[in-house]
């Protein structure tokens, strides 16, 4: 019976799972977690990974969890409103409502939770995992979605550690729906070397999250006091979004990239995710490129049967939009972090300046593509 493993249970293992599962083929989950807790913060699912999730069955179980998206503003620190555009339909929710819809839909037995990944082997025709709670297993494939730490990658690459960008990221929810927000709308707010983004994540909630330059990585142990401070002076709904979240939940990282890498993977083992291109969180398409991944790699698999020659052809089919993409991130960010006087002044004059067409041939990069139909 071939036998498939996919290490990480986040979003790009789980869905992958379920991707392979649509088209005939039983996966097994090995987590690192001891149980998968309702934590993390908000997720965009923006249309390109929206599709991905329609095909799969899961659209309207993840639609009567979040709150829908048809507008996307940009404001100054002040309020005032910079431009506007309209996106096809969009959602955001809490990340643990999304993993909870793709746990559900997956065979329990399927997860194997406690199993920390430690190393592989090839052995013939046969990828060989090690866990550190013993365990030892020999499969047909190894599939690494362990995220941007991953260490599979590790030891298949044996290259640097990610890339600090040079800004710190908070997220949070808030139960805590400020009057003055616009409804259905995702709002991204400009400063000198901050932004505050604001979406609605269903069940009354709204999303946020923050993004500071920053020359280290240390990150202040209180973070509410730190962003309180930060972002005095701001647009009311930043300061009453921040004061409305449960200190313990918001969530500091730092913005981490890489640079594209052509090797994927060796024989029977391939990436995916943020294991593989890891991208700034500037787009959103973190989590969305990992569901387009796992719909490609499931199509190859069974445009090509299960095989060396389905792990490469995904690999050749995903490489130059998943590199594009994080370079595309990276930029934007570089550009809206900027203290720069001159590039801010340039920004201030052109961003309102941009007609609704342009924007939207921008965003049709992004969210166009549809991993359900691509060549393979």
């Amino acid at each position: 019976m071939l036998r498939i493993a996919i290490v990480g249970g986040g979003i790009g293992g789980l869905t992958t799972a379920l991707a392979l599962k649509e088209f005939g083929f039983e996966a097994e989950v090995y987590e690192q977690a001891p149980a998968l807790l309702d934590v993390g913060a908000a997720i965009a699912i923006w249309p390109n990974a929206l599709r991905v999730l329609d095909r799969l069955g899961l659209a309207d179980r993840i639609l009567s969890h979040a709150g829908e998206m048809d507008e996307i503003r940009w404001l100054d620190h002040r309020g005032n409103l910079l431009n506007q555009l309209s996106i096809p339909r969009s959602v955001a929710l809490h990340r643990a409502d999304l993993q909870s819809t793709l746990v559900h839909a997956l065979p329990p037995s399927s997860i194997k939770l406690g199993c920390t990944f430690l190393a592989y082997d090839d052995r013939r025709d046969k990828v060989v995992a090690s866990f550190s709670n013993g365990e030892e297993i020999e499969a047909d494939f190894l599939l690494a979605a362990d995220g941007i730490h991953s260490h599979v990658r590790q030891q298949l690459l044996r290259d640097a550690d990610p890339t600090y960008r040079g800004y710190t990221v908070w997220r949070g929810i808030s139960a805590a729906v400020p009057e003055s927000l616009p409804a259905a709308t995702a709002v991204e707010i400009h400063g000198p070397g901050k932004r505050f983004g604001i979406g609605p994540v269903g069940n009354g909630r709204v999303g946020w999250w923050a993004s500071v330059n920053s020359a280290s990585q240390n990150h202040p142990e209180e973070a509410q006091t730190e962003l309180l401070r930060l972002f005095k002076g701001w647009y009311a709904p930043v300061v009453h979004l921040i004061e409305e979240t449960l200190p313990q939940m918001i969530l500091t990282t730092s913005a981490l990239d890489r640079e594209p890498h052509l090797t994927w993977g060796s024989k029977r083992l391939t990436m995916l995710g943020d294991a593989v291109h890891p991208t700034t969180p500037n787009l959103g398409q973190g989590g969305c490129l990992a569901i387009e991944d796992a719909m490609v790699l499931a199509r190859c698999f069974e445009k090509y049967g299960a095989s060396e020659k389905a792990l490469r052809k995904y690999e050749g089919c995903r490489y130059k939009r998943t590199a594009a993409i994080t370079r595309y991130s990276r930029y934007y960010g570089t550009i809206s972090q900027s203290e720069n006087l001159l590039l801010r002044g340039i920004k201030r004059i052109l961003l309102p300046l941009a007609p609704e067409s342009v924007l939207q041939r921008l965003v049709q990069t992004v969210f166009d593509y549809d991993a359900t139909t691509v060549k393979l």
